[in-house]
Protein backbone atom coordinates (compact mmCIF):
# COMPACT_ATOMS: atom_id res chain seq x y z
CA UNK A 1 0.00 0.00 0.00
CA UNK A 2 1.38 3.37 -1.02
CA UNK A 3 0.38 6.36 1.06
CA UNK A 4 -0.78 9.40 -0.91
CA UNK A 5 -3.04 12.42 -0.69
CA UNK A 6 -6.03 10.56 -2.16
CA UNK A 7 -5.92 7.95 0.61
CA UNK A 8 -5.62 10.69 3.23
CA UNK A 9 -8.60 12.50 1.73
CA UNK A 10 -10.64 9.28 1.78
CA UNK A 11 -9.82 8.68 5.45
CA UNK A 12 -10.70 12.26 6.33
CA UNK A 13 -14.03 11.93 4.57
CA UNK A 14 -14.84 8.68 6.36
CA UNK A 15 -13.53 9.39 9.85
CA UNK A 16 -13.34 13.15 10.47
CA UNK A 17 -17.01 13.47 11.37
CA UNK A 18 -19.14 11.51 13.81
CA UNK A 19 -17.99 9.91 17.07
CA UNK A 20 -16.34 6.83 18.53
CA UNK A 21 -19.51 4.82 18.15
CA UNK A 22 -19.58 5.26 14.38
CA UNK A 23 -18.21 1.86 13.46
CA UNK A 24 -18.30 0.62 9.87
CA UNK A 25 -17.56 -3.09 10.25
CA UNK A 26 -21.00 -4.75 10.65
CA UNK A 27 -19.89 -7.18 13.38
CA UNK A 28 -18.28 -4.43 15.42
CA UNK A 29 -21.11 -2.01 14.73
CA UNK A 30 -23.53 -4.49 16.28
CA UNK A 31 -21.63 -4.14 19.56
CA UNK A 32 -21.14 -0.38 19.34
CA UNK A 33 -24.86 0.23 18.77
CA UNK A 34 -25.55 -1.35 22.15
CA UNK A 35 -22.90 0.68 23.95
CA UNK A 36 -23.12 4.20 22.51
CA UNK A 37 -26.14 6.47 22.46
CA UNK A 38 -27.03 8.64 19.45
CA UNK A 39 -24.69 11.43 20.58
CA UNK A 40 -21.71 9.08 20.95
CA UNK A 41 -21.79 8.88 24.73
CA UNK A 42 -21.35 5.67 26.64
CA UNK A 43 -21.80 5.01 30.34
CA UNK A 44 -18.67 5.65 32.38
CA UNK A 45 -17.23 2.30 33.55
CA UNK A 46 -16.83 3.64 37.10
CA UNK A 47 -20.42 4.92 37.39
CA UNK A 48 -23.52 3.21 38.70
CA UNK A 49 -23.99 0.20 40.96
CA UNK A 50 -21.24 -2.38 40.35
CA UNK A 51 -22.24 -5.83 39.11
CA UNK A 52 -20.34 -8.85 37.86
CA UNK A 53 -19.08 -8.00 34.35
CA UNK A 54 -21.34 -4.92 34.36
CA UNK A 55 -24.26 -7.24 33.66
CA UNK A 56 -27.80 -6.07 34.41
CA UNK A 57 -28.84 -6.63 38.00
CA UNK A 58 -31.90 -8.71 38.77
CA UNK A 59 -33.43 -8.84 42.24
CA UNK A 60 -35.89 -11.41 43.52
CA UNK A 61 -36.79 -13.37 46.60
CA UNK A 62 -33.97 -15.97 46.94
CA UNK A 63 -36.37 -18.34 48.68
CA UNK A 64 -38.70 -18.30 45.67
CA UNK A 65 -36.70 -16.89 42.76
CA UNK A 66 -38.26 -16.06 39.43
CA UNK A 67 -35.47 -16.13 36.87
CA UNK A 68 -37.82 -15.18 34.05
CA UNK A 69 -36.23 -15.67 30.65
CA UNK A 70 -32.62 -15.64 31.85
CA UNK A 71 -30.23 -17.97 30.09
CA UNK A 72 -27.26 -17.37 32.42
CA UNK A 73 -27.19 -16.25 36.05
CA UNK A 74 -24.03 -14.66 37.48
CA UNK A 75 -23.98 -15.63 41.15
CA UNK A 76 -21.77 -14.66 44.06
CA UNK A 77 -20.92 -17.38 46.58
CA UNK A 78 -19.10 -15.51 49.39
CA UNK A 79 -18.07 -18.47 51.55
CA UNK A 80 -14.53 -19.60 52.44
CA UNK A 81 -15.00 -21.84 55.47
CA UNK A 82 -13.28 -24.68 53.58
CA UNK A 83 -9.81 -23.15 53.22
CA UNK A 84 -6.71 -24.94 54.47
CA UNK A 85 -4.39 -21.94 54.41
CA UNK A 86 -5.13 -18.21 54.10
CA UNK A 87 -8.79 -17.15 54.35
CA UNK A 88 -10.35 -14.26 52.45
CA UNK A 89 -11.99 -15.70 49.32
CA UNK A 90 -15.34 -14.75 50.85
CA UNK A 91 -14.53 -11.28 49.54
CA UNK A 92 -14.08 -12.56 45.99
CA UNK A 93 -17.56 -11.73 44.64
CA UNK A 94 -17.43 -8.18 45.98
CA UNK A 95 -13.92 -7.67 44.59
CA UNK A 96 -14.89 -8.86 41.12
CA UNK A 97 -17.94 -6.61 41.11
CA UNK A 98 -15.70 -3.57 41.58
CA UNK A 99 -13.62 -4.34 38.48
CA UNK A 100 -14.49 -2.16 35.52
CA UNK A 101 -13.79 -2.38 31.79
CA UNK A 102 -14.06 -6.13 31.27
CA UNK A 103 -15.55 -6.63 27.83
CA UNK A 104 -17.96 -6.00 26.27
CA UNK A 105 -16.31 -7.51 23.17
CA UNK A 106 -14.29 -10.72 22.99
CA UNK A 107 -12.24 -10.22 19.84
CA UNK A 108 -10.92 -13.81 19.73
CA UNK A 109 -14.33 -15.46 19.96
CA UNK A 110 -16.06 -12.57 18.17
CA UNK A 111 -18.89 -12.16 20.64
CA UNK A 112 -20.23 -9.73 23.20
CA UNK A 113 -21.63 -12.15 25.79
CA UNK A 114 -23.46 -9.67 28.00
CA UNK A 115 -25.39 -8.58 24.92
CA UNK A 116 -25.52 -11.89 23.06
CA UNK A 117 -27.06 -13.75 26.01
CA UNK A 118 -29.91 -13.03 28.42
CA UNK A 119 -27.69 -12.74 31.47
CA UNK A 120 -27.89 -10.94 34.81
CA UNK A 121 -26.10 -10.65 38.12
CA UNK A 122 -28.64 -12.16 40.49
CA UNK A 123 -26.73 -11.41 43.68
CA UNK A 124 -25.29 -13.80 46.26
CA UNK A 125 -26.33 -17.16 47.63
CA UNK A 126 -28.05 -16.53 50.99
CA UNK A 127 -26.45 -18.38 53.89
CA UNK A 128 -28.23 -19.34 57.09
CA UNK A 129 -25.00 -19.15 59.09
CA UNK A 130 -21.58 -17.68 58.47
CA UNK A 131 -19.99 -20.23 60.84
CA UNK A 132 -21.13 -23.69 59.63
CA UNK A 133 -19.32 -25.17 56.63
CA UNK A 134 -21.57 -28.19 56.09
CA UNK A 135 -24.68 -26.04 56.49
CA UNK A 136 -23.32 -23.51 53.99
CA UNK A 137 -22.68 -26.26 51.44
CA UNK A 138 -26.31 -27.36 51.86
CA UNK A 139 -27.44 -23.76 51.32
CA UNK A 140 -25.46 -23.66 48.07
CA UNK A 141 -26.92 -26.93 46.82
CA UNK A 142 -30.49 -25.82 47.57
CA UNK A 143 -29.98 -22.51 45.80
CA UNK A 144 -28.42 -24.05 42.69
CA UNK A 145 -31.19 -26.66 42.59
CA UNK A 146 -33.52 -23.74 41.94
CA UNK A 147 -31.23 -22.21 39.32
CA UNK A 148 -30.77 -25.47 37.43
CA UNK A 149 -34.44 -26.40 37.82
CA UNK A 150 -35.36 -23.15 36.08
CA UNK A 151 -33.22 -24.11 33.10
CA UNK A 152 -30.68 -21.36 33.83
CA UNK A 153 -26.92 -21.90 33.46
CA UNK A 154 -25.03 -20.78 36.59
CA UNK A 155 -21.72 -18.93 36.39
CA UNK A 156 -20.45 -18.39 39.90
CA UNK A 157 -17.81 -16.43 41.77
CA UNK A 158 -16.46 -17.88 45.00
CA UNK A 159 -15.56 -18.29 47.64
CA UNK A 160 -13.21 -21.20 48.05
CA UNK A 161 -13.25 -24.28 45.86
CA UNK A 162 -15.42 -26.29 48.25
CA UNK A 163 -18.41 -24.45 46.71
CA UNK A 164 -18.13 -26.42 43.47
CA UNK A 165 -19.12 -29.76 45.03
CA UNK A 166 -22.66 -28.67 46.02
CA UNK A 167 -23.08 -26.86 42.70
CA UNK A 168 -22.25 -30.10 40.90
CA UNK A 169 -24.66 -32.00 43.14
CA UNK A 170 -27.39 -29.70 41.85
CA UNK A 171 -26.57 -29.71 38.15
CA UNK A 172 -25.18 -33.25 37.83
CA UNK A 173 -27.93 -35.11 39.66
CA UNK A 174 -29.67 -36.35 36.50
CA UNK A 175 -26.47 -36.98 34.55
CA UNK A 176 -22.87 -36.67 35.79
CA UNK A 177 -21.04 -33.77 34.19
CA UNK A 178 -17.58 -33.61 32.68
CA UNK A 179 -15.17 -30.88 33.69
CA UNK A 180 -12.38 -28.66 32.45
CA UNK A 181 -10.54 -27.71 35.63
CA UNK A 182 -7.73 -25.12 35.63
CA UNK A 183 -5.93 -25.04 38.96
CA UNK A 184 -2.62 -25.48 40.77
CA UNK A 185 -4.15 -28.35 42.75
CA UNK A 186 -6.24 -31.38 41.77
CA UNK A 187 -8.56 -30.91 44.78
CA UNK A 188 -9.22 -34.63 45.03
CA UNK A 189 -7.83 -35.13 48.53
CA UNK A 190 -9.49 -37.04 51.33
CA UNK A 191 -10.62 -36.04 54.80
CA UNK A 192 -8.53 -33.56 56.76
CA UNK A 193 -9.03 -32.72 60.42
CA UNK A 194 -12.12 -34.95 60.65
CA UNK A 195 -13.92 -33.47 57.64
CA UNK A 196 -14.09 -34.35 53.95
CA UNK A 197 -15.64 -30.96 53.20
CA UNK A 198 -12.86 -28.54 52.33
CA UNK A 199 -11.41 -26.87 49.26
CA UNK A 200 -8.87 -29.64 48.77
CA UNK A 201 -11.42 -32.38 48.10
CA UNK A 202 -14.53 -31.21 46.20
CA UNK A 203 -13.89 -33.32 43.14
CA UNK A 204 -13.29 -36.56 45.02
CA UNK A 205 -16.60 -35.90 46.76
CA UNK A 206 -18.33 -35.09 43.46
CA UNK A 207 -17.12 -38.30 41.81
CA UNK A 208 -18.11 -40.45 44.78
CA UNK A 209 -21.54 -38.77 44.82
CA UNK A 210 -21.99 -39.75 41.16
CA UNK A 211 -22.32 -36.18 39.85
CA UNK A 212 -18.88 -35.79 38.19
CA UNK A 213 -17.65 -38.18 35.50
CA UNK A 214 -13.89 -38.58 36.07
CA UNK A 215 -13.32 -40.04 32.60
CA UNK A 216 -14.62 -36.77 31.15
CA UNK A 217 -12.52 -34.60 33.47
CA UNK A 218 -9.25 -32.84 32.64
CA UNK A 219 -7.18 -30.94 35.19
CA UNK A 220 -4.71 -28.37 33.80
CA UNK A 221 -1.87 -26.48 35.48
CA UNK A 222 -1.33 -28.85 38.42
CA UNK A 223 1.86 -28.33 40.41
CA UNK A 224 3.28 -27.77 43.89
CA UNK A 225 4.22 -29.88 46.88
CA UNK A 226 0.85 -31.59 47.44
CA UNK A 227 1.15 -34.01 44.51
CA UNK A 228 1.10 -36.99 46.89
CA UNK A 229 -2.50 -36.10 47.84
CA UNK A 230 -3.94 -36.40 44.34
CA UNK A 231 -3.76 -40.13 43.53
CA UNK A 232 -7.56 -40.23 43.38
CA UNK A 233 -7.44 -38.17 40.18
CA UNK A 234 -5.46 -40.75 38.24
CA UNK A 235 -7.05 -43.76 39.95
CA UNK A 236 -10.53 -42.58 38.97
CA UNK A 237 -9.56 -41.90 35.35
CA UNK A 238 -9.08 -38.13 35.29
CA UNK A 239 -6.61 -36.62 32.82
CA UNK A 240 -4.01 -34.49 34.59
CA UNK A 241 -1.75 -32.02 32.78
CA UNK A 242 0.91 -30.57 35.06
CA UNK A 243 2.02 -26.99 34.62
CA UNK A 244 5.47 -28.03 33.39
CA UNK A 245 3.87 -30.12 30.65
CA UNK A 246 1.99 -27.19 29.12
CA UNK A 247 4.95 -25.63 27.26
CA UNK A 248 6.01 -29.09 26.06
CA UNK A 249 2.55 -29.94 24.72
CA UNK A 250 1.83 -26.43 23.49
CA UNK A 251 -1.53 -24.74 23.81
CA UNK A 252 -2.86 -26.58 20.76
CA UNK A 253 -1.91 -29.91 22.34
CA UNK A 254 -3.56 -29.03 25.65
CA UNK A 255 -6.75 -27.92 23.90
CA UNK A 256 -6.78 -31.05 21.74
CA UNK A 257 -6.62 -33.23 24.84
CA UNK A 258 -9.30 -31.22 26.61
CA UNK A 259 -11.73 -31.45 23.70
CA UNK A 260 -11.09 -35.18 23.39
CA UNK A 261 -11.69 -35.76 27.10
CA UNK A 262 -14.92 -33.79 27.53
CA UNK A 263 -16.40 -34.72 24.16
CA UNK A 264 -19.89 -33.44 23.40
CA UNK A 265 -21.44 -34.09 26.83
CA UNK A 266 -22.39 -31.50 29.46
CA UNK A 267 -19.24 -29.90 30.81
CA UNK A 268 -18.51 -27.71 33.82
CA UNK A 269 -15.65 -25.20 33.61
CA UNK A 270 -13.99 -24.54 36.97
CA UNK A 271 -11.22 -21.97 37.22
CA UNK A 272 -9.18 -21.54 40.38
CA UNK A 273 -7.23 -18.27 40.31
CA UNK A 274 -4.17 -20.06 41.72
CA UNK A 275 -3.91 -21.90 38.40
CA UNK A 276 -2.23 -18.69 37.27
CA UNK A 277 1.27 -18.01 38.54
CA UNK A 278 1.35 -15.76 41.64
CA UNK A 279 3.52 -13.34 39.68
CA UNK A 280 0.24 -12.40 37.99
CA UNK A 281 -2.27 -13.30 40.71
CA UNK A 282 -0.86 -13.20 44.24
CA UNK A 283 -4.25 -12.61 45.86
CA UNK A 284 -5.18 -16.16 46.73
CA UNK A 285 -5.03 -18.49 49.71
CA UNK A 286 -2.66 -21.16 48.39
CA UNK A 287 -0.29 -19.61 45.83
CA UNK A 288 2.06 -21.95 43.93
CA UNK A 289 4.99 -20.72 41.82
CA UNK A 290 5.57 -22.06 38.33
CA UNK A 291 2.02 -21.56 37.16
CA UNK A 292 0.31 -20.71 33.92
CA UNK A 293 0.45 -17.24 32.41
CA UNK A 294 -2.64 -15.19 31.76
CA UNK A 295 -2.15 -15.53 28.01
CA UNK A 296 -1.87 -19.32 28.25
CA UNK A 297 -5.10 -19.60 30.24
CA UNK A 298 -6.97 -17.32 27.87
CA UNK A 299 -5.75 -19.32 24.89
CA UNK A 300 -6.84 -22.60 26.50
CA UNK A 301 -10.30 -21.23 27.25
CA UNK A 302 -10.64 -19.80 23.73
CA UNK A 303 -9.83 -23.24 22.35
CA UNK A 304 -12.85 -24.72 24.14
CA UNK A 305 -15.30 -22.89 21.88
CA UNK A 306 -18.25 -25.14 21.08
CA UNK A 307 -18.22 -27.42 24.14
CA UNK A 308 -21.52 -27.97 25.96
CA UNK A 309 -21.04 -25.66 28.96
CA UNK A 310 -23.55 -26.50 31.69
CA UNK A 311 -22.02 -24.23 34.32
CA UNK A 312 -18.82 -22.66 35.53
CA UNK A 313 -17.07 -20.81 38.29
CA UNK A 314 -14.11 -18.63 39.24
CA UNK A 315 -12.90 -19.29 42.78
CA UNK A 316 -10.24 -18.54 45.38
CA UNK A 317 -9.77 -14.81 44.70
CA UNK A 318 -8.71 -13.41 48.09
CA UNK A 319 -8.28 -9.73 47.24
CA UNK A 320 -6.70 -8.56 50.50
CA UNK A 321 -3.42 -10.28 49.57
CA UNK A 322 -3.01 -8.14 46.45
CA UNK A 323 -2.92 -4.38 46.88
CA UNK A 324 -2.70 -3.89 43.11
CA UNK A 325 -6.19 -5.43 42.48
CA UNK A 326 -4.60 -7.40 39.61
CA UNK A 327 -5.87 -10.72 40.98
CA UNK A 328 -9.47 -9.51 40.96
CA UNK A 329 -8.90 -8.07 37.48
CA UNK A 330 -7.71 -11.47 36.24
CA UNK A 331 -10.58 -13.24 37.96
CA UNK A 332 -13.10 -10.98 36.27
CA UNK A 333 -11.41 -11.48 32.90
CA UNK A 334 -11.57 -15.26 33.24
CA UNK A 335 -15.21 -14.99 34.25
CA UNK A 336 -15.74 -13.07 31.01
CA UNK A 337 -13.95 -15.75 28.99
CA UNK A 338 -16.13 -18.52 30.45
CA UNK A 339 -19.27 -16.47 29.81
CA UNK A 340 -18.08 -15.98 26.23
CA UNK A 341 -17.84 -19.77 25.83
CA UNK A 342 -21.48 -20.00 26.87
CA UNK A 343 -22.49 -17.99 23.80
CA UNK A 344 -21.44 -20.99 21.71
CA UNK A 345 -22.70 -23.75 24.02
CA UNK A 346 -25.07 -26.07 22.10
CA UNK A 347 -27.63 -25.86 24.93
CA UNK A 348 -28.05 -22.12 24.27
CA UNK A 349 -27.96 -22.34 20.48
Amino acid sequence: MVWDEDKLAALRKKYSQGHGGDIFDPAHRRVADRIFDASGTRTAPYAGIPTLLDAPSREFDPKDPDFGDLQVALIGVPMDLGVTNRPGARYGPRALRTIERIGPYNHVLACAPIHDLRVADVGDVPFASRYRLEGSLQDIERYFDKVHGAGVIPLSVGGDHSITHPIMKAIGRDRPVGMVHIDAHCDTGGSFDQSKFHHGGPFRNAVLDGVLDPTRTIQIGIRGSAEYLWEFSLDSGMTVIHAEEVPKLGIAGVVEQALKVVGDGPTYVSFDIDGIDPAFAPGTGTPEVGGLTTREVQAILHGLKGIDVIGGDVVEVAPQYDSTTNTAQLGAQMLFEILSLMVFSPRLA
